[in-house]
This record gives structure tokens, sequence and C-alpha cells, in this order.
């Protein structure tokens, strides 16, 4: 346990690390990340800084993928976490005085520690959250940070920019003091200690982690264009809309987070992936078709921002799942992030490409409605060749896309394997449908310590470390009875 006290004041390690990360993830997303706090500065001085935060995003894009050679213990994230943080508070409070050089460069050197930061905390995402629960952090760490975000951003625009300024250091601060109590050792999770080999002789196929991270690398850049272009076309045709935009712009993404936490986990999430692909479409038509009013706004953003929210948790939460495939979880999820900040890069420079040309004909909106299309054509293949990775997820579980009668005998045939108990196989039937150990405890009226320690026992019967492996088992018996 991580204690900021003693007695009531204690507080776990999971929810210390969601903490520091919503505290900082809120700054970086309000200032230099296209953030209001910035822009409401830099009207003050009528400043355009469209051409300084490119090369902050840049310097983002290069901090993401270089953390993850660099850093390679835990300890040594801390130190990289403590050290961006304090780096952070002294840039932002040049942005106090008159624009001077200093601005130009201490926004990428800020922008490029506070993304290695952002990777680092990787090494807390995985150490302190079981596998199966790392979908929840995720969800909870981007619901309090865009929450807070838009208190700044109001705070800023409606408010006063310095204030919104001052209060973003507050979040700095704050992430600060938080981060000096994160241990600086990892914990490893019960169900993932090594277990002891038994009679079990068939061949595991486990899943080589550098090709599903390159397609799913690729997805993220792909599906996160859309925010790039939104950031060009779509919300600077609403700034008249000053004070509407600066609180609602991220409440679908964050009710759509929110959801997704907490759908039941019978519910498909397959299909949810393609209504958020249409939600996008439409919101690019409803933008080319509809006025510029209040109205029209909350129809656009909420379609744009509801499938960004669940597009956004879906990659997440299998970088989340991939952290067990490596031995550097910064480096993963750094590459990760990297493709979405590559993805909002490229739709940003894409959408100004198209709002500064100089030919009359040439429609913003139909042209981003087109690229829409393109990505709508282009995610089945990459889907399909994700269905590995995917089927090892709660988005697309094994077992769910099996019939019952199905199902039955799949998971008869696979308990015979392990000589499973009738508790053993019923517990590995839920954990292989995406229940977590909190849903199967309830589900069994059983404990969360009992669900872990008979899941113990299956993964030492199988003579595996994780559920991955255990999907993947499960894969290669399937084919073969195929």
């Amino acid at each position: 346990m991580g204690p900021l006290g003693k007695g009531f004041l204690s507080i776990d390690n999971r929810t210390l690390s969601i903490v520091v990360f919503s505290l900082f993830f809120s700054w970086l997303l309000a200032f230099p990340f296209q953030g209001q706090v910035l822009y409401a500065i830099a009207d003050l001085y009528d400043m355009d800084v469209y051409s300084m935060i490119y090369g902050t995003m840049a310097a983002q894009f290069a901090g993401l993928l270089i953390c993850g050679f660099i850093i390679k213990t835990m300890k040594a994230a801390k130190h990289l976490m403590l050290f961006s943080i304090i780096l952070c508070i002294m840039g932002s409070c040049l942005f106090f005085f008159t624009p001077s050089i200093l601005w130009s460069i201490s926004l990428p050197v800020m922008s490029f520690f506070a993304s290695g930061c952002v990777a680092a905390w990787g090494f807390y995402f995985k150490s302190f959250t079981p596998s199966s629960e790392r979908m929840k952090t995720a969800a909870d760490g981007l619901i309090y940070s865009n929450i807070l975000m838009i208190i700044l951003n109001m705070t800023a625009i409606l408010l006063s920019p310095f204030l919104g300024l001052a209060m973003s250091l507050l979040m700095l601060v704050l992430a600060f003091l938080s981060a000096t109590l994160l241990p600086d050792k990892e914990q490893t999770d019960l169900t993932q200690k090594c277990v002891e080999p038994n009679k079990l002789t068939a061949p595991i196929n486990v899943v080589n982690p550098v090709r599903p991270l390159i397609f799913l690398c690729l997805f993220i850049v792909i599906i996160t264009i859309n925010s790039g272009l939104m950031y060009q076309v779509t919300n600077p045709a609403f700034g008249h809309l000053q004070w509407l935009v600066s609180w609602y712009w991220a409440v679908p993404y964050i009710i759509a987070l929110y959801i997704m936490k907490n759908l039941p986990g019978r519910i498909s999430r397959t299909y949810i992936l393609y209504v958020a692909i249409a939600m996008i479409g439409f919101s690019f038509i409803f933008f080319m078709v509809l006025d510029r009013s209040a109205a029209a706004y909350l129809v656009v953003n909420t379609l744009m921002l509801g499938a960004c929210g669940v597009y956004d948790l879906f990659w997440w939460s299998i970088l989340g799942e991939m952290l067990d495939l490596g031995k550097n979880p910064a480096r993963i999820l750094g590459m990760g992030l990297s493709a979405n900040v590559l993805g909002v890069l490229a739709g940003g420079m894409l959408g100004m490409a198209i709002t500064t040309t100089d030919a009359k004909n040439i429609s913003p909106s139909v042209v981003a409605l087109a690229v829409v299309f393109v990505i709508l054509i282009l995610l089945p293949p990459l889907h399909k060749r994700l269905s590995i990775l995917l089927k090892n997820h709660v988005f697309l579980t094994v077992l769910s896309e099996m019939s019952p009668v199905e199902q039955s005998k799949t998971m008869d045939s696979f308990a015979r394997i392990g000589n499973l108990t009738e508790r053993e196989s019923e517990i590995a039937s839920l954990l292989l449908k995406g229940r977590t150990y909190k849903m199967i405890a309830s589900e069994l009226y059983l404990s969360e310590n009992t669900i872990k320690t008979h899941i113990k026992n299956i993964y030492s019967k199988y003579n595996i470390k994780s559920k991955m492996e255990l999907v993947n088992l499960l894969l290669v018996k399937d084919k073969k009875r195929n």
C-alpha cells in the first residue's frame, strides 16, 4: 500500500497512480496539447500559436517514443516523473510574463518531458492494476483528467487566462506531491506470478507483441486523424459559441467513457466499435448540412466526441493488457500514445491544408468526410489483422462469439485438458468471456481473494502465467477441434 497518511488518510497504490495521472494529464490537455489555457493567454497578446502547437506535438511524439528506450525500471520512471513535473511547473510560470523567445523554447521542452512522464506512468499502470481491471483504470484516469480540464478551460475562457494558468499550476503541484508518495519498486499481481510446470505438454502459442503492437499503432494513427480534423475544421467553426464550447466540448467524451466502463460483460463491445465509426461519419455529415447554431454544435460534438470516447478507451485498454507482453511497459505505452499524437498531428496538418487552400471550390467538410470514409474502408482489414490480439480483450472475447452449445462443448473439452474442477471450469469460462475478478466474485457469490486463488490454480494446471496465455491456449484447442 502507498500511504498518504495514517488511518483513514491511507490510499492504495492503484488509486494513487490514477490521481497522479489525472492531475498531470489535466494540465497536459489544458495547456500544451491544443489547450484552451494556452490559447486564452495567446489571445491576450493577439498571438497565433498554431505554428508553435505543431512543434509542441512533434516534441510530444518524440518524448513518448524515446522514454521507453531510456526508462527501464520503476525507480527511473518515478525520478523522470518528478523531474518532468518540476520542469513543467517552471516552464508554465514563464507564461505569466509577456511573450518572448522563452515561450517558443519552453513549450517543446515541457511537452517532450511531459510525454515521457506519461509513458513512464506505464510502470504503475502495469504493476498496480491487474490486467483484467486496466480498462477501468484507463477509464478513470481519462474521465477525471477531462473533468479537471473542463474546469481549467472554463476558468481561462470565462474568468481569466492567468487564473486558468494558476489553476493548471496547482494541478502540477498536486501531481508532484502525489507522485512523491508513489513506490519505486514493482509489485507483481498474484495471477502474474510464475507457476510450477505440470504434466500438460500441449504447446502454447504466446502472441509476439511486436506485430500486434505495430498494427494497433497503425489503427490508432488512422482513427485519431479525426481528432486532428476536429481541432482544425469543426472546432473553429463554432468558435463564436465560446461559453458552450468551454464546458460542453469534452462532456460526450466523458459520458461515453463512463458508459463503456460500466457495460455489463455480456454486452458485446464489438458492435459498439462499429456504431462509433458511424457516429464519426454522421458527425461530419451534420457538420456539412447544418448551420453554426448551438443546436448544431450539440449534435456534431456529441457524435464526434462520443465516438472518440469509445475508441480511446478501446485502444487504451488494449495497450493496458499488452503491457504484460513486454518487460518495459513505458515502451509499449509510449509507442501506443505516440501513435495517437501522430494521428492528431497528421489530421491537424491536413485540416490546416484544407482550410488555407486557395481553391474556392473545395469544401473542408467534404474533404473531411472523404477522409472519414477512407478510414471506414481501412478499418475492417485492420480489425481483421488485430483479431488475434482483440480476442484476448474484453472488446472481443473468445467465447462471446460462439453459440451457447459451442461454448459448453469447448469449455468441457478445455477443462478436461487441464483437469479443472467444476468450480475452476466455471471461473475459467467467465474469465474467457471478459468478466473481471470483481464481476466473477459477484456472480458466484465468492470473495475476490477466493477467485484469485482459483485463477492461480487454473494457470498452474495449464503451466501458464496470464489470461493472455489462457486465451491463446483455448484458440489453439478450438482450431484443432475445427
